[in-house]
C-alpha cells in the first residue's frame, strides 16, 4: 500500500513513481483578514482604479471603494448585525454585491452567498440552515422575483415593521434589504441603509471590531451545487480564501496595471476568489460588464476598459468566439485569465490563444470545499500542458491520488483526488456527518477522478460518480467529449451514462452543431469509427439547441441523464 511521504519540503514532482505531490512553502501564508487584505490594498493604490460597473455607472478608486465599504459596515451594525451573525446576499452581479462581500467581512458578520437560481424551496432551506439574521436581495433578474418570493416565504413583511421581522417559515430572519430605489412593506432599502451608515460611520469602531477577527474565523458560507439532496453549506475562513486569492494572482502574474474582466458570477467562487479577491491581492482593477453573461457586453467591456485579463468557464469563451461582431472588438491588450468551472475543451483553448490574444490564459482546478483552487497552470507553462492539464499544484498543498480502498496510485493511473491543507474548508455548516464524510484525517475527498504525470500536472479525467461503466469496461466521458469537439461541425458536447439491460450502460451524446452547419447521428459514429474504442461510440446521440447547465456554466448531466431515460422509457426496461 503506497502512503504519502512524511518528509517536509515542497514535492512538485512525484516520487518513488507514486501519485501524490506537494507544492511550494516558499512563499509564507497570511494570517490577513479580508478586511486587512483590502485595507492594505487600498494604502498602497488609493488613487488608482478599482471597481468599474458599467451596467451601473459606477467606477471606484480603491480609497472611494474603501470607504463604500465602511459605509455600509455602519449601516450593518446600526440594524443590530453583530459578528458572527449570517447575512444573506441574493443578487446578480451589481455593486451591492461588492460592497455587502466587504462589509461583513469589516465587521465581522459571515456572508452567505445565495445562488441567483434559487426558488422558494432552496432559498427557504438556505436561510434556515445557516440562520441568516439578514439578507440583502435584488428585486429581480431575469425570470427571478425575488421580492416576491421573499413576500410569499414571509407574508408577515406586510405588516412588519423593517428590521423586525418574525416570520412562520424563516423564524431567524429578521431584516429584508432591497436593492433598487422602490419602497416594499417591511423591507429596508439598500440605500436608507448607505444613509444610515454615512450618518453614523465610525471607522474606530470598525478598526477594533476588525482589530478582534482572527484568520480561521469563519467569513463566508456557499452552498455546493448538489444534485441530490439538500444543498451543502460549504463554510470558509479568512485564511482559507485570502491565501487561495493570493496564489491565483501570483499565477497569473497580476499586478496594479492590470484591469480584469468579470462576466462570472459573484455568488460562485470563481467571482468572489478566483476574480475579486485575486484583484484586491494585487490592486488589479476589477471591471463587471453586466448582472449576467453576455458575449457582446463581455467584448465590448475588453475592448472600451482596455482589459488585459478575462475569466470564463468555456462555454463563456465559446460565446465571445462565436459572437457575430467579434471582429469588431479589440482584444490585443488581453493577456492573461483563468478558465475553469468545468473541462476546458483542447480546441477552445486554442482559439482563445490564437484568436482573444490570451496567450498567458491559464487553467485552475479546484471546488467550493477548497476555497477553492488546488492546481493551477503557469503564464508560461507549453500550450500542450495549458490544453491538457490544470497545472500543477498550488503552494501549501498536499495531494493524493487513491484507489476506491484508499491506497495512492502509481503516476499516471486514474483515481479519485483528495487535498489536504489551508485551503479546506472549515466544514460544512451545522452537518458534522456531512463533514466527516468528505474530510478524513485532513484530507478533502473531491469525488473528482484525475490522474498526475511524471512531472506534477494534473488531467482531471470526470467525476467520480459520472463514470459509466459497460458491460465491465470503465469509461470516462471526458474523454469522448474531447474527441467529439475536434470534430469541426461539433460546438458543444456533453458525454453520460443511461441504463442499459445488456451492457448495464451505455454511452449517449448531446451535442449542440455550430450555427449554419448540419450533421447526423451516422456522421458522427463514422467519425469515431477506428479512432476511439467501439465501447466509447455513443449508442444515443440527440442533437440539441442549448445544453441544460448552472448559472455558473456547468452541463448538468444529470438532468440530460433523465430526459433520455424518459424518453426512451429505460427505467422500465431496466427495472422489469
Amino acid at each position: 500500500m503506497a502512503t504519502e511521504p512524511t518528509q517536509a519540503g515542497a514535492q512538485i514532482e512525484p516520487r518513488d513513481g507514486i501519485s501524490y505531490v506537494r507544492g511550494a512553502t516558499d512563499i509564507p501564508l497570511s494570517d490577513a483578514t479580508v478586511s486587512r487584505f483590502l485595507l492594505d490594498t487600498t494604502g498602497r493604490f488609493p488613487d488608482r482604479p478599482a471597481v468599474v460597473f458599467r451596467e451601473q455607472n459606477i467606477r471606484w478608486t480603491w480609497r472611494e471603494f474603501a470607504n463604500e465599504v465602511d459605509v455600509l459596515a455602519s449601516g450593518l451594525l446600526a440594524l443590530g448585525i453583530q459578528p458572527g451573525d449570517r447575512v444573506g446576499i441574493w443578487s446578480p452581479n451589481r455593486a451591492e454585491w461588492l460592497l455587502t462581500q466587504f462589509a461583513t467581512a469589516r465587521m465581522g458578520a459571515v456572508l452567505v452567498n445565495i445562488n441567483p437560481a434559487y426558488r422558494l424551496a432552496e432559498l427557504e432551506y438556505a436561510l434556515n440552515k445557516v440562520g441568516c439574521k439578514a439578507i440583502i436581495a435584488a428585486e429581480q433578474f431575469k425570470t427571478s422575483k425575488y421580492l416576491e418570493m421573499l413576500q410569499a416565504l414571509a407574508p408577515e413583511l406586510a405588516s412588519s415593521e423593517p428590521n423586525a421581522l418574525h416570520a412562520a417559515k424563516l423564524p431567524e430572519l429578521r431584516a429584508v434589504i432591497r436593492m433598487g430605489d422602490g419602497k416594499t412593506s417591511g423591507m429596508l432599502n439598500f440605500g436608507d441603509v448607505m444613509h444610515t451608515g454615512r450618518t453614523q460611520a465610525d471607522s474606530a469602531k470598525l478598526d477594533a471590531l476588525e482589530a478582534k477577527l482572527g484568520p480561521d474565523d469563519p467569513i463566508n458560507i456557499q452552498f455546493t451545487s448538489g444534485t441530490t439532496g439538500n444543498p451543502k453549506g460549504a463554510t470558509l475562513t479568512h485564511r482559507n480564501i485570502v491565501n487561495n486569492a493570493r496564489y491565483i494572482a501570483m499565477a497569473m502574474r497580476l499586478t496594479e496595471q492590470d484591469s480584469l474582466c468579470i462576466p462570472v458570477p459573484l455568488y460562485h467562487c470563481f467571482g468572489m476568489v478566483l476574480a475579486v479577491l485575486a484583484c484586491v491581492s494585487t490592486g488589479c482593477a476589477m471591471v463587471f460588464p453586466g448582472e449576467a453573461f453576455d458575449p457582446g457586453a463581455t467584448l465590448a467591456a475588453v475592448h472600451e476598459e482596455k482589459c488585459t485579463a478575462l475569466h470564463g468557464v468555456p462555454t463563456m469563451f465559446i460565446a465571445e468566439l462565436d459572437h457575430p461582431d467579434f471582429a469588431k472588438y479589440d482584444l490585443t491588450r488581453l493577456r492573461t485569465g483563468i478558465m475553469a468551472g468545468s473541462p476546458c475543451p483542447i480546441e477552445t483553448m486554442k482559439r482563445v490563444v490564437s484568436k482573444m490574444h490570451l496567450s498567458e490564459v491559464t487553467i485552475a482546478y479546484g471546488m467550493t470545499e477548497t476555497s477553492p483552487v488546488s492546481f493551477q497552470s503557469s503564464t508560461t507553462d507549453p500550450l500542450d500542458k495549458r490544453t491538457t492539464t490544470v497545472g500543477r499544484i498550488q503552494p501549501h498543498l498536499e495531494v493524493k491520488i487513491v484507489d476506491p480502498s484508499g491506497n495512492i496510485v502509481p503516476v499516471g493511473e486514474t483515481g479519485e483526488l483528495c487535498t489536504r491543507g489551508y485551503s479546506v474548508m472549515k466544514g460544512y455548516w451545522s452537518d458534522d456527518a456531512k463533514t466527516r464524510e468528505a474530510i478524513v484525517d485532513g484530507w478533502m475527498h473531491t469525488g473528482d477522478l484525475a490522474t498526475l504525470d511524471a512531472e506534477g500536472y494534473c488531467n482531471i479525467v470526470g467525476r467520480l460518480k459520472d463514470m459509466l461503466i459497460r458491460g465491465g469496461e470503465n469509461i470516462y466521458p471526458r474523454e469522448i467529449e474531447e474527441f467529439l469537439f475536434r470534430h469541426p461541425k461539433v460546438q458543444s458536447v456533453q458525454v453520460f451514462g443511461v441504463p442499459d439491460e445488456k451492457y448495464g450502460e451505455e454511452v449517449c451524446a448531446w451535442i449542440v452543431v455550430r450555427p449554419g452547419e448540419q450533421t447526423s447521428e451516422a456522421e458522427i459514429r463514422e467519425f469515431c469509427q477506428g479512432q476511439i474504442a467501439h465501447y466509447k461510440i455513443p449508442r444515443y446521440i440527440r442533437f440539441v439547441d442549448e445544453l441544460p447547465m448552472t448559472v455558473t456554466g456547468k452541463a448538468q448531466k444529470f438532468v440530460m441523464r433523465a430526459r433520455m431515460i424518459d424518453e426512451l422509457k429505460l427505467a422500465e426496461a431496466k427495472t422489469a
